[in-house]
């Protein structure tokens, strides 16, 4: 097989939270391996998706069952997130938060793997986490806005209300002790309404 003369493809798709969008760039490939675009802002504008990042981010997790979040920013720090995983795989949550969504406290979970090169977009008002499925799992993610210690904030992955399937049980997850401090979702302050 050649590789094709177009890279500029990609499918999105919409979640059970509109808001919230699964996108998957093509993948051209051949006895050498594969070729894939995995961001270009014309393409994605095209799909309405406008979104000016800023920074990227690099994230590695040695064991499964590691589990990174809920985080979020507040504002004016707050983020859109692009998430996609470069090795391994991952089970990927976005929470809504924000107050006066018809989706408050739901979310959506979506496995993201080097294989299936899928992204997960996640805009402003949502807290983000996920759970390592593979060791040694590496994502990297977009974001649009710098990061901000004074505006870093989080919920707590493990809340029973927001009853996500995690894919690991609570006393076996590998989480840090910051992420187990975090406030449930009913302490949570009212940070986008």
């Amino acid at each position: 097989m050649v590789f094709e003369e177009r890279y500029d493809v990609l499918t999105v798709e919409p979640t059970a939270i509109p808001d919230v969008k699964i996108i998957t760039p093509d993948r051209f490939g051949d006895h050498r391996g594969f070729f894939s675009e995995t961001y270009n802002r014309q393409r994605f504008a095209e799909a309405g998706i406008t979104i000016d990042f800023v920074q990227d981010n690099h994230s590695m997790s040695a064991a499964v069952g590691t589990v990174r979040g809920l985080h979020f920013q507040s504002a004016p720090f707050a983020q859109d997130k692009l998430i996609r995983v470069v090795r391994g795989r991952i089970l990927d949550v976005a929470v809504d938060i924000r107050t006066s969504s018809p989706t408050y406290g739901k979310h959506v979970a979506v496995e993201l793997s080097a294989e299936n090169g899928r992204q997960l977009l996640i805009p402003i008002g949502f807290a983000h986490g996920f759970c390592t499925l593979e060791p040694n799992t590496e994502i990297q993610y977009k974001v649009s806005n710098f990061y901000s210690a004074a505006n870093d904030h989080g919920v707590l992955w493990s809340d029973p209300v927001l009853a996500i399937a995690w894919p690991v049980a609570s006393e076996q997850a590998t989480i840090s002790d910051k992420d187990r401090r975090q406030p449930i979702l009913a302490e949570l302050p009212s940070y986008f309404s």
